[in-house]
């Protein structure tokens, strides 16, 4: 299973982001064949970027997208946002948003391992004993 974070969505919306061509080609390639899922959170951020950015005809056809698609909407739980405060606390040193931050919850929850993601916080972030486990990065 793959976590879709708000970059990859936005990116494979908006013909003109720098990351486009590999996150359009990533998602071909791994749709239909690995299951993806995203967040309630990342949803909300990536419709607002996108209503802000390029409208709201893209918006709807993004949402389109995750429903036909049947990509899972996880909603976060009491347990998560708990998480996420620990995880800000424990990487003070970090600029981790809300939503990176119920994400990386989220995914040690359900022992997703994988992230669909341009953003290299993905990267940074530490978890399990130690602190010594990374997510791994797509593409």
């Amino acid at each position: 299973m793959i976590m879709v974070d708000t970059g990859a969505w936005y990116a494979i919306c908006d013909a003109s982001d720098k990351n486009h061509g590999r996150a359009k080609e990533f998602y071909k390639q791994v749709a239909g064949t690995i299951p993806l899922v995203t967040t309630d959170i990342i949803m909300a951020e990536t419709w607002t970027l996108l209503v802000a950015r390029l409208g709201w005809a893209v918006a709807i056809t993004f949402w389109e997208t995750i429903r036909e698609a049947g990509i899972p909407v996880v909603t976060l739980e009491k347990v998560d946002i708990e998480a996420a405060w620990h995880i800000l606390n424990t990487f003070p040193d970090q600029t981790f948003s809300f939503t990176d931050c119920t994400t990386f919850a989220v995914m040690e929850r359900l022992r997703i391992e994988r992230t669909f993601t341009f953003d290299r916080h993905f990267a940074i972030y530490r978890y399990g004993p130690a602190r010594k486990r990374a997510f791994t990065c797509e593409p």
